[in-house]
């Protein structure tokens, strides 16, 4: 996935999982619950350790699902999420280094916004699609409804305090092709190797757009 392509990976599902993972394997096991469930797309957060040989490790053993890296802050971890093949990357809020680095390595970014001056601040660098973060904290889909009607060419993925019995709500909105969630991934099921039930809310998740 290349950077003119971030809205082609937010295609791919209605729901982009946000996943935390505690260790590489752990993320491969969850990559491929989600995948057969199908949900074809994960983020994976550099919040831990794991991150980062996670993706790599996502990358090589479950080709088929496209892998993305997540909560990236600087520069230098976008070049490496990149080194570790991550084909999208995703700030929570504004970070023009992030940016200036993915569009040297042509690679898909989403940045996070939060408030209009913010999006407004995406669109002035020429990006047509921003995750909103944190979404249930701003006002929800009433919230991002106002904000279309000022950014008509701006796609959104809102995060943050979205479930499944929300998401659907955002969806319904033509600004917003997906969702970011995490409830996909409960961390019970994750210690407990219970990659089944992750299966479950995937097959689940695909319906909901």
């Amino acid at each position: 996935m290349k950077r003119h392509q971030v809205r082609d990976v937010m295609a791919i599902s209605p729901v982009i999982p946000v996943v935390v993972t505690p260790s590489a394997q752990a993320g491969v096991e969850i990559a491929r619950a989600l995948l057969a469930g199908g949900v074809g797309v994960i983020e994976v957060t550099l919040r831990t350790a794991a991150g980062l040989d996670a993706i790599r490790e996502i990358r090589r053993a479950v080709p088929e699902i496209c892998v993305g890296a997540g909560t990236v802050w600087t520069a230098d971890d976008a070049q490496k999420a990149s080194d570790a093949g991550a084909a999208f990357i995703v700030s929570p809020g504004i970070s023009d280094p992030v940016g200036d680095r993915c569009a040297e390595l042509d690679l898909a970014y989403l940045p996070g916004a939060q408030t209009i001056s913010e999006i407004a601040h995406h669109q002035r660098r020429r990006l047509d699609a921003v995750k909103l973060f944190p979404a249930s904290v701003i006002g929800g889909p009433t919230a991002i409804k106002a904000y279309s009607s000022v950014f008509a060419d701006m796609q959104f993925c809102p995060t943050g305090g979205i479930s499944a019995d929300t998401a659907p709500d955002y969806l319904a909105l033509d600004c917003i092709p997906c969702v970011g969630g995490s409830w996909l991934v409960d961390n019970n099921a994750v210690t407990d190797g219970n990659w089944q039930a992750i299966t479950d809310q995937a097959v689940a998740a695909v319906t909901l757009g």
